[in-house]
């Protein structure tokens, strides 16, 4: 496989992303990937702001409780073959959650690319805890199925969980809420105990940290009070390709873009 750099960022509405400075970071990281959770956008808003040299596939939800808070995206210097939004439970397909890309790299090969937007759980109105067990459990079926053909997968986002103490800082007073549950944790123990590689620890070291997300209230960003919850996950055989995964903080509070900070990873075949 080619050289490949790939990003994926929560963007947290693309029009307020690109207000508080998103075109910058995107020129200088200039990936040939580039996956976004809540883009919270129209095709041709989204479109607008990337501009016309980019490969698109967009899931933008359409039912009720899902518009304007999500959308996930694929944007790819690449061709893309084909595009799918259906990660198993009928209910799930127009959440705007989730998002497949088979990307043709320059080498004629095909790597999936999968944006995904995981439910927050007991913290959205109306709670949707269940909905996340449930889409979780979707999700392990679908990335079951699309590794079984020896295929390329790469699933980014933003999962709304913190795997291990050491990814959240304040990690014993979030012992028994949505986002660092037993349950939710277990879950992402057995996706990587199948041999899926978690390439933002593979590469980040012990901790704790380094975070990707903090709250906009208070002295978080500052104090670097804040959640690893984005994630790079990559299929055994592509994570054998990574060569580097960092995430881009941004140096101060007020050069923030968006809640959550970038991760980026480069793959070499």
């Amino acid at each position: 496989m080619p050289v490949l750099t790939v990003a994926t960022v929560n963007v947290n509405g693309i029009r307020a992303a690109y207000r508080r400075g998103m075109a910058p970071w995107l020129e200088q990281t200039d990936p040939d990937l580039l996956l976004m959770q809540e883009v919270r956008a129209s095709d041709d808003v989204l479109r607008e702001h990337l501009g016309a040299d980019w490969h698109l596939a967009h899931a933008e939800p359409a039912i009720d409780g899902h518009k304007g808070r999500a959308g996930v995206a694929v944007a790819s210097r690449r061709p893309i073959k084909d595009i799918r939004i259906d990660v198993g439970p009928e209910r799930f397909v127009d959440t705007g959650r989730w998002v497949e890309a088979d990307v043709v790299l320059d080498d004629g090969s095909l790597l999936t690319a999968v944006s995904t937007y995981v439910y927050t759980g007991e913290f959205e109105t109306p709670p949707r805890q269940e909905e996340k067990y449930a889409f979780l459990d979707a999700i392990t079926a679908r990335l079951t199925a699309l590794r079984a053909d020896g295929r390329h997968v790469l699933m980014c986002g933003d999962l709304n969980i913190a795997h291990r103490e050491e990814d959240l800082k304040a990690w014993k007073a979030n012992r028994k809420k949505s986002g660092f549950l037993p349950e939710e944790r277990a879950w992402m123990d057995r996706l990587f105990e199948a041999g899926w590689v978690d390439l933002g620890r593979h590469f980040g070291g012990d901790g704790p940290g380094p975070y990707s997300w903090w709250s906009w209230r208070g002295k978080a960003f500052d104090n670097d009070a804040g959640w690893r919850i984005d994630y790079q996950i990559a299929s055994p055989e592509l994570a054998g390709l990574a060569t580097s995964c960092v995430i881009h903080r941004a140096p101060t509070y007020a050069e923030r873009w968006s809640d959550h900070a970038p991760v980026v990873a480069t793959y070499d075949g």
